[in-house]
């Protein structure tokens, strides 16, 4: 069936550019000189300052409204990027045009799981920032649009105790998922087959809120060649490899959380897997059971538990134009599947989304696709419709 009119979609990945003021309006007076803050440099463009270190990509593929052959010239200054990027109203009418009802947002210059916080040498400021940047997305951006935007927080992970602290904090505040790395390894943390985050694990299930892993939240970057590279040296390949792999993050995630025993010990956690697509779900999980069912017998995993089922009680995927795994839905799950704009990156497909979203969706039924447009999402994050 085609989309349907009273089919409200939910985009459970986009992002935000933010805008110069928001750590400089709340952050505490003695740490506004270091915090992040919006300069020009010799060159006219508008750079970040984050405690003496200089931050270029202001707008960091923000390319909403642009055509492909110019997603190369990446925004170097506010006025090059349409204001819906950094200003929640204009984000809404922008949503308007491209037919989408509800958004949720993740960082920009803080990194998708706030890896720019946690590589930080003080810690002190680092810690206010987190909490200006969910202030700002719970009371400034959700708060201009309540029924528009599923409110996001972001962590310390570099210290557990404080994670878990800020993870009951926002979710006081009205956050319905935090944003956490796709795995902690790459950011010298301990991994998931580790009981240190169970702290927050707790949090997370007292407070029923979802743990959302977004792509290269931990700055990992996939490919052999960029995996190898030094930071800040040359790959010897195009980015588009990269770009091409990064939903293989993912694969990792899941399968690690899988076989990491944490999903017996937190039965009630649940994560989504945000910009990862759906269709490499049925291979993984098919790889995963083979793999269990000749290996449980002298590895120290779940003897029990078949990981196709964890994953189908634990994890939620999303797309954004994933026809094969559309085609493979019931292996997945219906009722397991998101839907993605991913605006303003240069996979989204704004102003046409809804258009988009109807065409990949044209064979789909109608409660199915009623399920992956909206209901899913809407009580994954406890996000009901406004009245």
């Amino acid at each position: 069936m085609p989309l349907q009119d009273h089919h409200q979609i939910i985009s459970v990945d986009d992002h935000v550019i933010e805008h110069p003021r928001v750590f400089q309006d709340r952050l505490p007076a003695k740490y506004r000189d270091n915090g992040p803050r919006i300069v020009e440099n010799g060159t006219g463009d508008h750079i970040w300052v984050y405690d003496g270190v200089e931050y270029p990509n202001v707008g960091l593929n923000a390319v909403a409204g642009k055509e492909p052959k110019d997603f190369g010239m990446e925004p170097v200054r506010y006025e090059d990027m349409i204001p819906g990027c950094y200003d929640p109203l204009a984000r809404v009418a922008d949503m308007n045009i491209d037919g989408v009802q509800a958004a949720m947002c993740f960082p920009s210059f803080p990194g998708f799981g706030g890896g720019k916080f946690h590589r930080a040498k003080d810690k002190e400021l680092a810690l206010e920032c987190v909490r200006a940047w969910n202030d700002f997305m719970l009371d400034e951006w959700c708060g201009s649009a309540p029924d528009r935007f599923i409110p996001l927080a972001i962590l310390p992970t570099w210290d557990v105790e404080l994670a878990t602290a800020e993870a009951a904090r926002t979710a006081a505040k009205g956050a319905r998922t935090i944003s956490f790395p796709d795995s902690p390894v790459p950011l010298g943390m301990p991994s998931f087959h580790t009981n240190y985050w169970d702290p927050l694990w707790d949090v997370c299930e007292q407070t029923d809120m979802p743990v959302s892993l977004h792509f290269g939240s931990s700055s990992f970057v996939p490919g052999f060649s960029h995996s190898a590279a030094p930071a800040g040296s040359d790959p010897g390949g195009p980015y588009v490899t990269a770009i091409t792999l990064f939903a293989c993050n993912l694969m990792w995630s899941a399968v690690d959380l899988i076989f990491s025993g944490t999903l017996q010990r937190h039965p009630r956690l649940k994560f989504s897997l945000a910009e990862g697509g759906i269709g490499w779900i049925p291979y993984i999980l098919e790889r995963a059971d083979f793999s269990w069912e000749r290996h449980r017998w002298y590895q120290d995993i779940d003897f029990d538990a078949k990981p196709s089922d964890l994953f189908a009680r634990h994890f939620w995927g999303c797309f954004i134009d994933d026809t094969h795994g559309l085609a493979n839905r019931h292996t997945i799950g219906v009722d397991r599947i998101m839907l993605e704009i991913d605006y303003p990156h240069s996979d989204s497909h704004w102003p046409r989304s809804r258009k988009r979203a109807a065409e990949v969706l044209a064979d789909v039924p109608d409660h199915e696709t009623a399920l992956i447009v909206e209901h899913t999402a809407r009580t994954l994050f406890n996000f009901p419709r406004s009245s």
